[in-house]
């Protein structure tokens, strides 16, 4: 007898005693969490960048300018320059001067090339002492609110950066939606409330048992904070699909006659190994991403790994006591049309199917893999990089601000780079041709005069580029600065030129990722290749489920291609196009060739 089948037995005898101890654990993790509490990274810093660097050399030298900058974006149909127009602004941006955490405003009469050449658009900016997930949104709502009250007929005020962002997107929860697509699609496949209760009561369990245990992690590592949010997501979706092999297992043992213990030990024994061996796999996989060098998507790996791992643990140890309990009422309270049974039916669809494919098998393997690679094309045109806020919806502040920004500025203005420089060792005296020399880059459309912070030790200021900060040239135009116009103005000097800014951010993390991401996959690939071999003890079956794998992640890839990035349908789901969001792809990668596995 093996270990899976004796605990079957175990579990399905002492259920009472499996469902206290899991309770009990709950309760436990909660009142621990509660003590400790939680320590979430809102510093998302890649370790040795130049963006980071100049970062942290303006929180050092320039602290009033270090925080995180709302845009406040006006468009006037009279102008910008009417004495009732200015006033206006003037008395709105007074007005947030108050607000805490607010350090500074600028005002766009005080700021050169702050008003659009046409006269109409004008960008007026509040700084803030601490980044953007920093800040209290209260605070940030106290602007949101103060733009809407100014605005009125012939004159709009637009909040617009991070800050108002992320205000806008807090009352968005898409773990709610991924819960109810999954009852509808479990009712489809059951048909009936007990049977679709079980997976997702599972798959609810697993996360609040796994919540405490990041929340007391987080001491530890840097977990960020939308790691919740990411393990929720995850857990959802691991936790109903795990649980849902044990219980089709289940249920097709009592179907073909077995008893409930029996149907326990069928359904652990088969479904349970495979159980296993996924949530092995994707553990590894987000494990994997240590193999990036970005210590918040190592951290946000490790977050994933236990979440899939308690998943697992939740399928083995809960799930069979809780279809102990549920016995042959698991069928009760059945859906009209849409209940089935499980096990070998000679009469469906799916049985005649799966002849068919096994008689003419050549006949459905090349149509099919042609479809797969079909679908897959769209990867060779991939773009990564990040969302910006011209991919949010037009109805929020975010967008609106954006587009204005864009119509009176240029596609540059929403993706400033800071050009910082440290002058302690020298090189003061190079600072104006610096300022020169990128001013006349091409693809830059304008640079603001350099100001130095009190000791003169340091100069900052700010470039436009003529592209959008999703565009590839932008990127390029990053690398080019940095590599051949800077040094070839300070060289010698003794001073050090940081290319800063979210802009520049984005660059830094992408070019990481994808260095990084071959070694994602091969890692992966592999392990899983020699966890295949160990389980099925065979190379031929490895072999093959690791190109089948391959071909249906790579499918996956070109529609996610299709729809974000060429807009294919996007406007049905209520987006914009851009680029493919940096992070996605080795997520996705852990995520889809693990769950590949299982089945």
């Amino acid at each position: 007898m093996g270990l899976l089948e004796r605990w079957a037995r175990f579990a399905h005898r002492r259920r009472w005693y499996v469902v206290a101890a899991w309770v009990v654990a709950l309760v436990a993790l909660l009142a621990v969490s509660r003590i400790y509490g939680s320590s979430y990274a809102n510093s998302f810093k890649l370790p040795g960048s130049e963006a980071i660097a100049g970062q942290d050399l303006l929180k050092a030298r320039f602290p009033q300018r270090s925080g995180d900058t709302t845009d406040v974006v006006f468009k006037a149909s009279a102008g910008i320059n009417t004495p009732e127009t200015r006033q206006r602004i003037e008395t709105l941006l007074a007005s947030l001067k108050s607000i805490p955490q607010v350090v500074s405003v600028d005002s766009p009469y005080a700021q050169p090339g702050a008003i659009s050449k046409d006269g109409l658009i004008a960008r007026g900016a509040v700084h803030w002492s601490v980044q953007a997930r920093e800040l209290d949104v209260r605070n940030v709502t106290q602007v949101i609110k103060a733009t809407e009250a100014a605005s009125g007929p012939g004159f709009q005020v637009e909040p617009g950066g991070q800050a108002v962002a992320q205000a806008e997107g807090m009352a968005f929860s898409s773990e709610l939606f991924g819960v109810l697509a999954a009852v509808v699609i479990l009712f489809i496949a059951f048909g009936s409330v007990i049977a679709v209760g079980l997976p997702i009561g599972a798959a609810l369990f697993g996360l609040g048992t796994g919540f405490p245990v990041l929340a007391v992690l987080s001491h530890l590592i840097p977990i960020p904070e939308f790691g919740p949010q990411f393990s929720a997501m995850i857990g959802i979706g691991v936790g109903i699909d795990y649980s849902l092999l044990v219980v089709t297992r289940f249920r097709e043992g009592l179907h073909t006659g077995h008893s409930v213990e029996d149907s326990i030990v069928i359904a652990l024994t088969t479904s349970g190994r495979a159980v296993i061996f996924a949530g092995v796999v994707v553990a590894i996989a987000f494990l994997g991403l240590y193999a990036m060098g970005i210590p918040f998507i190592a951290a946000l790996g490790t977050a994933g790994a236990l979440v899939v791992l308690g998943s697992v643990l939740v399928a083995l140890t809960l799930m069979p006591a809780m279809l102990s309990l549920a016995g042959h009422r698991i069928d009760r309270w059945r859906v009209p049309f849409l209940h089935s049974r499980e096990g070998v039916d000679t009469a469906s669809m799916w049985y005649r199917f799966s002849r068919f494919i096994q008689k003419h098998s050549v006949v459905t393997l090349v149509p099919g893999a042609l479809i797969l690679l079909l679908m897959a094309t769209p990867v060779l045109s991939m773009h990564l990089g990040f969302s910006d806020f011209g991919n949010n919806s037009a109805k929020l502040h975010s967008r609106k601000a954006f587009d204005l920004l864009k119509e009176g500025f240029g596609p540059g203005f929403n993706g400033p780079l800071l050009i910082v420089a440290d002058l302690q060792r020298g090189g003061a005296d190079r600072v104006s041709a610096l300022h020169d020399a990128i001013k006349a880059t091409p693809g830059i459309a304008d640079a603001t005069a350099p100001i130095l912070n009190p000791a003169k030790d340091t100069a900052l200021f700010t470039a436009y580029a003529t592209t959008s900060q999703q565009d590839t040239a932008t990127s390029d135009l990053v690398k080019k600065l940095r590599n051949d116009v800077v040094p070839g103005v300070i060289s010698g000097s003794g001073a050090k030129v940081y290319v800063g800014g979210q802009t520049a951010a984005a660059v830094d993390i992408g070019g990481r990722i994808s260095s990084r991401l071959p070694f994602l996959f091969v890692g992966v690939i592999g392990l899983s290749f020699v966890l295949l071999m160990a389980v099925f003890r065979s190379v031929l079956v490895a072999v093959k489920a690791a190109i089948m794998n391959l071909l249906s992640i790579g499918a996956s890839y070109g529609v996610l291609v299709a729809v974000f990035q060429w807009g294919w349908g996007a406007k049905f789901i209520g987006i914009e196009k851009g680029p493919v969001e940096t992070f996605l792809p080795m997520m996705l990668f852990g995520i889809l060739f693990g769950l590949s596995m299982d089945y």
